[in-house]
């Protein structure tokens, strides 16, 4: 009686175990999507930055990200391309609905939102970029989404007033909603003739590789969370 009592309880200890075991590594594969055998989903939501203006396949930031990210994580990663080149925030405010319907039942595992740069080349006034960024990151965070804040920076040339206004979007709405914050997509890259095209604006092959080593880290951070 004393042996089967003690293998009793011994089994009842190592079903507690696995138990635990499973329980434990299951979240990490609803994390992830491994239960599934889904990728995880990453939605570029931005402008030509993110689209990959004047790039060739495989040279644009989504499909940068999406190797930078499988080698980091030794996980399939699919980086979907929500870049519209010209967009503005009203533009992708407007067409944010519908880009996350398709992706895993409205749900990706994450948002880099990247816009505004479009709004300050054109001089809109920072209170309508403002409200803009403001209800994009209402409905994802209502949605229980996680986002990374890709900010922007208005050039100089605008005058001092509109620069304050402007640059400092993104750091209160990423202090106001709790969620990450990338200060400047365009680190590391802007004003570098060699890092950018004959335009002047938009990143070279190159200069997307330094962008991908600048906020990768941010956005495998914000994977994690």
């Amino acid at each position: 009686m004393k042996v089967n009592r003690l293998t009793k309880i011994l089994y009842m200890k190592l079903f507690a175990a696995f138990a635990l075991f499973f329980a434990a590594n299951s979240a990490v594969f609803a994390a992830d999507g491994s239960d599934s055998g889904e990728p995880i989903a990453v939605l570029a939501f931005g402008d030509s930055l993110t689209a990959g203006y004047g790039l060739p396949a495989g040279e644009g930031f989504v499909d940068q990200l999406q190797v930078w990210l499988e080698e980091e994580l030794g996980a399939p990663v699919q980086v979907i391309n929500g870049g519209v080149s010209g967009d503005t925030s009203t533009g992708g405010r407007s067409r944010l609905d519908w880009a996350l319907a398709p992706i895993k039942a409205g749900q990706p595992d994450l948002v880099i939102l990247e816009l505004g740069a479009n709004d300050a080349l054109r001089g809109v006034a920072p209170e309508i970029t403002r409200q803009n960024m403001d209800a994009m990151l209402k409905t994802l965070t209502d949605r229980n989404i996680p986002t990374l804040v890709a900010g922007m920076l208005a050039s100089p040339s605008w005058g001092p007033q509109y620069e304050a206004a402007f640059n400092s979007i993104y750091s209160d709405l990423s202090e106001q909603y709790s969620v990450p914050l990338y200060p400047f997509f365009l680190d590391g890259v802007a004003t570098i003739p060699e890092l950018n095209q004959a335009d002047g604006l938009h990143p070279t092959k190159e200069g997307v590789a330094i962008i991908i080593e600048k906020i990768g880290p941010y956005v495998k951070q914000a994977l994690s969370r």
